[in-house]
């Protein structure tokens, strides 16, 4: 989640409707400067009894935090808290239950993409070989109760953690117990920006299927493959969802910001601290109106931050974010940013994709994501069959469009070699998840200790 370190007082007031599209017309880029950012979450846990560590305990989460400063990565503070690290590799950030998150910088290509995933992973491994933490990259925590979890000392979670409840039974454990892996994307025009979301959001439900790997709860098979998906069907359904509006007519900047107008506040973030306004309306706080700041109206950061409160299949700030995948691996890290950046990077393969996704009704692609966390490759796809049969119709297009793109690392390969994870998922047939639960009822004898040893970075 975003992370902020000073208030704004600088930042203009939002004098009109125009500034709040503004925004994101302010995002389109050329081809040429597109980026691409990755972010990606891992469980942090001790290596001698698997706990997960406190914030302030000796050899915990802030001490992690201090020790991957000597790799040049300057500290963030919220109060006396060190809650976040900034650098040239981007930001490193804490979830709420301690979760350590790298949101990556703008690159060029999926090389630069893994070069610095590589970096992180090799840093936060020598500080946790001092401390005694492992990491883990799965989608959600395979065996541990939420009262078993910490929760880390930054103002918006303890908003968030009060609010939730009130509006969905599985809000607590998208904050505490689960994981993931994003990618942000870019837009040359409105209109790009409407075929990318479109195509982003209708085959969300597939990215979730290849990357599903969430099958345990409290220590046992949970009926799911990505449980992790699951949790955000009946966590806040004002924020959440697969956007319908999105593929109407006339859908553009301005439906988007009406979208997000109606997605109820959290906080405000003011002098250093967050003041809770959750469930108010960003509304009222254009007219002055808000109750937690009566009198005052928003700043542009005030809608960044409020920007960032909304959590559907994909999002849009400045950029696109693609949202649908669990945690996971080193390989697959890459391999979520090369799948959409091969089929929206690429204007052969965006058409591709669209002309695949476009027959699809609303109701339909509604069907496939509430399907896809329970049965994943298995899910029926609108019209007939499953998802399985095209899975490897839409890897073809974005490994053409990958090689189209034509970024070569000093050997000479294009970025399509990411995809090789997926590949390996669509011709075994085995999702991520299912094969967890194979080594479940199989090797490990019902013992999930053994994912600690054989599923951490």
């Amino acid at each position: 989640m975003s992370t902020r370190d000073e208030s704004s007082k600088d930042d203009p007031l939002i004098e009109s409707r125009d500034q709040l599209v503004a925004l994101f017309a302010g995002g389109e880029k050329p081809p040429a400067d597109w980026r691409i950012g990755t972010e990606h979450e891992k469980f942090v846990y001790r290596r001698d009894g698997h706990a997960a560590p406190g914030y302030a305990e000796p050899g915990g989460i802030r001490d992690l935090l201090q020790g991957l400063t000597r790799f040049g990565w300057r500290p963030v503070m919220e109060g006396d808290h060190m809650i976040a690290l900034r650098g040239a590799d981007g930001t490193i950030s804490l979830e709420p239950a301690g979760q350590l998150e790298l949101s990556g910088a703008p690159l060029e290509n999926l090389h630069q993409t893994c070069a610095e995933t590589g970096r992180h992973l090799e840093q936060v491994k020598a500080v946790g070989d001092e401390l005694g933490l492992g990491f883990l990259g799965l989608g959600m925590w395979p065996d541990k109760r939420r009262d078993e979890l910490p929760v880390m000392p930054k103002g918006r979670y303890a908003i968030m953690l009060n609010h939730m409840p009130r509006v969905g039974s599985l809000g607590l454990d998208m904050m505490l117990r689960t994981c993931t892996i994003q990618v942000n994307l870019d837009y040359a025009s409105e209109a790009d920006m409407v075929r990318k979301f479109r195509v982003g959001l209708a085959l969300q439900p597939l990215a979730t299927a290849l990357f599903a790997n969430s099958p345990f709860t409290e220590g046992r098979p949970n009926g799911f493959l990505s449980y992790r998906s699951h949790i955000w069907s009946d966590t806040d359904p004002a924020r959440t969802g697969m956007l319908p509006f999105v593929f109407e007519d006339g859908f553009g900047y301005e439906r988007y910001a009406d979208y997000a107008l109606d997605v109820p506040m959290y906080f405000v973030f003011r002098d250093g601290r967050y003041i809770d306004a959750a469930g108010q309306s960003f509304r009222d706080f254009l007219r002055g109106e808000l109750p937690a700041l009566p009198g005052e109206r928003p700043r542009l950061s005030d809608w960044a931050d409020h920007l960032s409160t909304a959590f559907p299949e994909v999002r849009m700030k400045s950029f696109l974010e693609m949202r649908g995948a669990d945690g996971g691996p080193w390989s697959r890290i890459c391999a979520l940013p090369a799948f959409w950046v091969g089929l929206l990077y690429d204007q052969t393969a965006l058409d591709a994709a669209w002309d695949l996704v476009r027959p699809w009704s609303m109701a339909a692609r509604e069907a496939l994501r509430q399907d896809v966390p329970r049965l994943g490759l298995d899910a029926p796809l609108p019209g007939g069959g499953t998802l399985r049969d095209i899975a490897g119709e839409v890897l073809a297009i974005a490994e053409a469009g990958l090689n189209r793109r034509a970024a070569r690392n000093s050997a000479g390969d294009t970025e399509a070699g990411f995809l090789a994870p997926l590949w390996d998922v669509v011709r075994s047939g085995k999702t991520p998840a299912e094969r967890l639960l194979d080594l479940y009822h199989g090797d490990w004898g019902g013992d999930l200790s053994r994912v600690y040893r054989e599923y951490s970075f």
